[in-house]
This record gives C-alpha cells, structure tokens and sequence, in this order.
C-alpha cells in the first residue's frame, strides 16, 4: 500500500475520534473569525466612538488567540499520545521517523484546515448575529448588516497557520524523542492503583482543604476594614489568590483521594462495581491530572467571576442611575432649568420641580463610623457631607438636636459602616453644634456632585441648617449651593423627554435614563467580551476534559470486558460510569463555582447594589452548559461498554 493510501485509511479510522476535535476547532475558528470582523465592520463605528469598541474587542481577541492555542496544543498533545502504538507499527515496518512525520502532517493538515474553512463559513455566518448581541446589550441602535472582512480572513489564517506550525513542531518533537519501546508504553504509562494512601499523601489532602478555607476566610474580610492600608489590601490579595490556587492543586493532588479513602473504608472493603467504576477511578485519575484541573478549575473561576461583576453593573445600572442622579433631570443652575422648563412646555411635557438649598460642612462621626482605617486613608473626625434642611424633603420633620443621614452607597458602607445611632457634630466656620444621629435612610437626595461619590446627605432641622449656613466655611461650598432636579410626571412622555433633553446643551445637566444607558454601554461592552472569552474557555476546556473521558474509556476497555464476561450488566456498568463522570466533571466544576462565589462576594459592591440575581443567573448558565460535556462522556462510555462484550 502507498503512503497516500495509508493516509487516506489513517484518516477516514481515526475521523470518528476526532469529530469533538474538530467541532472545537471549527467553533474556535468561527468565533475568531467573527470576533475579529467587529474590528473592520463599518458598523462598528459608533460603537467605537462611544464605548472604544474596536480597542476592546482587539484586547479580547489577543486573549482569544492564547485560549484557543493552549487548547488546540493541549488536545493535539492527547491523540498523538492515543496513536503512539500506531507510531510504533509504522516504525517497526521499515518506515523512517521523517516518512511517518510527513504522513502525520499531511492528514492533520486535511483535518485542521477542513475544519478552519468549515469555521470560517460559520464564522462569516455567525458575524451579523454577534454584532446583533453586541448592539443589544450596548445599547446601539443601528442595524447589524452581514459584512465580509478580507482583513479578518487574513487576519485568522495567519493566527491558525501559525498555530497548525506549532502543533507540527511539537509532533515532530514527540517523534524525534521516542524509540519503539517508549512508544507502546505511553498509553500504558499511568499511575500505580494497588498503591495504599500514605500519610504524606493525607498530610497534603489536609493542607489543601485548609489553604482553600483560609483563602476563602480571608477574601471574606477583604473589604471589612481588618486590612487598613494599600499594602496590607495588595498583601491579602496575593496572599489570598496563592493560597487559593496552591490549596486547589494540592486538593486534586491528595484531598480528593483522602476523602474518598474515608468514604471506602467506611464500607468495610464491600465495593460494589459502581464503587469500583466510580470512586476507585477518580481517586487515582485526579491526583495525575492536579495540574491540568487546577489550571482548568482557576480559569473558570475567573471567568464566571468576571462575567458575574460585569452582569452585577449591568444589572445594577438602573439602581446606579438613581443614586447618581436622584431625579429624572438634574440642572446646574436656575438659567439652565428655564431653559429646560421652556423646552418641556412647549413639548406639552407635564413636570415637578424639586429644589433643594445645600450646605457643604465637616461633620465628625468618629462616634459612629465603625472603620478601622487608618487616617492617611479616612478621618472620621473630619468627614465633609453635604447638609440639607428637613423642610427640602418631603414629609419629613426633624427636632432640632436629631441629624438623620440618607442615602449612602454600598461600596463605602462596606468599608465605613454606620451604628445605629451615636453623637456627631456638625462643624462650621466658628461653632460645633452637637447631634444625635438617629439612623440612616436609603434614598438618594443628591447626586454625586454633593456626596463626594456616594457619602450620605445629612439631614437637619430647618433652624440648625439655617446655623450652618451663616457659619458656613466658603473654601467647602461647591459652584452652586443649590441643587434643582426635574421629575416627568407621566411616566409615558419620559422617552419625548429625554429626546428634548439630548437635544440642547445644559451645561452640566444630567439625565436618569441617559446615566442608565452610559453605564449600560460600558458594562455591556465588558459583558460582551467576558461572555464570549468565558464561553471560548468553556468549550476548549470541556473538550479537555471529554478527551480526557475518551482516553480513560479506551484504557478500561479490557476491564469492561472481564466485567461483563464476569456477569455483570450494561445496566450495572453505565450506572458506574455516571457516577465516575459526576465527580470527573462535578468537582471542577464546583470548586471552580465555589471559588468564583467567594471572589464576587468579597467585592461585588464596587460594581453594583445587586448581587444574588446576576451572579446565579451566569453560575447557573455555566453550569448548564459545562453539563452538556458530561453527559456526551456518559455516551461514550456506553458505547465502550457496548462493544466491549
């Protein structure tokens, strides 16, 4: 037989083990490709005017590059592995090292660039519904058209040759460094299962379960006031982070087997052929893997926790709104509010109007702010807040001697929580008048401008707020000491509003709707990107791991085949494989949830005032979709175990 025919049989054999192989790489190709055509859409203009679009995506598909040639490395590194024996044969037939090189070459160039054209269709294919996701949750509104990129296809032929060029030079290396008997034992070559647990195996299960629950203790007490300097913060972050990613690898390398130790000796030694199928698999095939799965553990935790942040500001952008700006418009100044009032009432546009006289003052709270900062950072003696009369809000009247604080963002009250109540001073140009803090409210009254970012608004008594006006220290008053908002009364004519609002300039004005949007676009745009990267990761590293599934299945073939022979079901064997694919798979995936959790939760109000909603939404969507690879493992197995008998 030729070379040529034995490449063409090599191919049409080993096509069925490499369709999820290929259905990776078409699907990388696909996203690259359409990932990239963003770049050189015209349509992506006014995104990249209002959102630095291109800039992002050419960051995002730089990372995409690194994700999908660690993948396609790393599964090429397996099936030349799996054909080793077949290697072998070829070299003990007389054929060179060069001659088996080239025929490997050639077939994996008909399948890898068959695969690329087939994901540059896709790709081409897909680009228009990616810039549809793309317009959605930025909030662009143009239409998407199906545009072709000559940039964008040389662009992703050069990536993937250049990635076809390494995994041929990491063949040839293969080759070049075994001889015929290294060969036939590298499938062969796995760990020693008649081996007991040492102690210094527990030893090591132990210290990974404690670095992991000390990393999460402390990301705990990230933002709780116990690290009081920059150093200290950067400190526990590393500190953290290592301890983390330490504790992950020495947990699949000796805790995963030391509980499952304790689980089979709980049994007494009567395993059943689930047990044997299941727990006596996982403890060996996980302490060989650590490292991949820690790797693999740690980037999906990164990724849903960075798609959670960027869900939890997206989700969040309407609460945000309304905390930067309590009313649906907000003016500078009363000329600027004529102006608009006169462009509302010749729209026929119904409104109220909400004026509020501020006074800025230094007001100390050490009685109340439990913060352990220290004073470079933060001075509880001396916080400046913005100082409002009781008659300016609604419904609402205060005894001289009370101060009642409103609205306070979630990031600061994190890191300085208020008591209950307590004694504060209320510090002018020339007298201290003392007050007795009575409790915080949640709504905004002043936007940003008067809060210093998010500090409360400190309301008083009309007598005390008329006080500290004719005390105030002018070197704290702001432009203007008068803030003039806006509220469209019927909710149905907001859009018109905000139509005659964009329309002419009012200064420093702001609008609600249009703050929402600005922050909808930003995190949008990070959404975007971290979905897809995330996504890229979810497929490449589910494929590892199915590889991996397939590889152990052919490696058990002959056990499936003394257990059946031995009498025991299809039944009986599937029910063990599920078991086995539920830890393979499950573990993971839930360390990988579970140190995402505790990342999110350790900072999650910097981005947001939402968290369970966002956060499940994208654990839950991951879960599901990583699921699908564990299942496809169970498939496979059964059909091992079908044709093992």
């Amino acid at each position: 037989m030729s070379i040529n025919g034995l490449m063409v049989r090599n191919l049409k054999k080993n096509l069925k083990n490499y369709y999820l192989y290929v259905f990776a790489l078409v699907f990388s190709a696909a996203l690259y490709f359409a990932f990239v055509t963003l770049q050189y859409d015209p349509a992506m203009d006014e995104a990249s005017g209002s959102i630095k679009g291109t800039a992002a995506i050419r960051t995002a598909s730089i990372l995409l590059i690194a994700i999908v040639t660690v993948f396609l490395l790393y599964a090429n590194s397996i099936f030349i592995k799996r054909r080793s024996k077949e290697i072998g044969l070829l070299q003990l037939i007389g054929m060179t090292k060069g001659q088996i090189f080239k025929l490997l070459s050639v077939e994996n160039l008909l399948l890898y660039f068959g695969s690329l054209i087939i994901g540059l269709f896709v790709g081409f294919a897909a680009s228009k519904l990616v810039t549809m996701i793309l317009f959605k949750v930025t909030g662009v509104d143009k239409i998407a058209s199906l545009s072709f990129s000559s940039q964008a296809l040389v662009q992703t032929l050069a990536v993937f040759t250049l990635i076809y060029l390494c995994i041929q030079a990491v063949n040839g290396l293969f080759i070049k460094r075994q001889n015929i008997l290294s060969l036939f034992r590298v499938v062969g070559t796995r760990e020693e299962k008649g081996k007991r647990i040492s102690i210094w195996e527990i030893c090591i299960g132990l210290l990974g379960i404690v670095l992991i629950a000390t990393g999460y203790f402390v990301s705990s007490k990230l933002f709780g006031g116990d690290f009081t300097t920059m150093n200290e913060l950067f400190g526990a972050m590393a500190f953290i982070l290592a301890s983390v990613i330490i504790g992950t690898y020495l947990f699949y390398k000796g805790s995963v087997r030391f509980l499952f130790h304790l689980i089979r000796k709980r049994k007494n030694g009567y395993l059943t052929v689930k047990d044997i199928l299941s727990l006596s698999s996982i403890m060996f095939r996980m302490k060989s893997n650590a490292l991949m799965l820690t790797v693999i553990t740690t980037l999906s935790a990164l990724a849903i926790g960075l798609l959670s942040l960027s869900y939890i500001s997206y989700y969040s952008a309407e609460k945000s709104a309304q905390q930067q700006v309590p009313n649906d418009f907000v003016v500078p100044n009363d000329q600027e509010a004529a102006k608009l009032k006169q462009a509302f009432d010749k729209e026929n546009i119904a409104y109220e109007e909400k004026r509020i006289e501020v006074v800025q003052a230094v007001v100390n709270t050490s009685d109340i702010v439990s913060s352990e900062l220290d004073e470079a950072t933060f001075d509880a003696d001396r916080m400046q807040m913005p100082i409002i009369s009781d008659k300016s809000v609604k419904g609402m009247n205060l005894s001289p001697n009370d101060t009642l604080f409103s609205g306070y963002v979630d990031m600061l009250s994190k890191v300085m929580p208020l008591e209950d109540s307590g004694s504060i001073e209320l510090l002018g140009k020339t007298e201290a008048i003392p007050q007795d803090y009575i409790g915080l409210e949640r709504d905004f009254l002043l936007p940003y401008t008067f809060t210093s970012g998010g500090l409360p608004t400190a309301v008083v008594d009309d007598t005390v707020f008329n006080r500290l006006k004719q005390d105030a220290d002018p070197s704290l008053q702001y432009g203007t000491s008068l803030y003039i908002g806006l509220d469209v009364t019927d909710e149905s004519q907001l859009d018109k509003a905000n139509d005659v609002f964009s329309q002419g300039y009012f200064g420093t004005g702001l609008s609600q709707s249009q703050t929402a949007e600005n922050q909808k676009q930003n995190m949008g745009l990070m959404m975007f990107i971290v979905g897809f990267l995330g996504l890229t990761f979810l497929v490449t590293s589910g494929c590892i791991l199915y590889f991996k599934q397939m590889d152990e299945s052919e490696e058990e073939r002959g056990s499936y085949t003394i257990l059946r022979k031995l009498g025991f079901t299809r039944g009986d064997l599937v029910q063990g494989i599920r078991i086995k694919q539920f830890f393979s798979f499950g573990i993971p995936l839930l360390i990988g949830l579970l140190h995402s959790y505790f990342a999110v939760q350790s900072g999650w109000f910097f981005f947001g005032g939402e968290l369970w909603t966002p956060m499940l939404i994208v654990m839950l969507l991951y879960t599901v979709l990583y699921s699908v690879f564990g299942i496809l493992s169970v498939l496979y197995s059964k059909k091992v175990i079908k044709d093992a008998l």
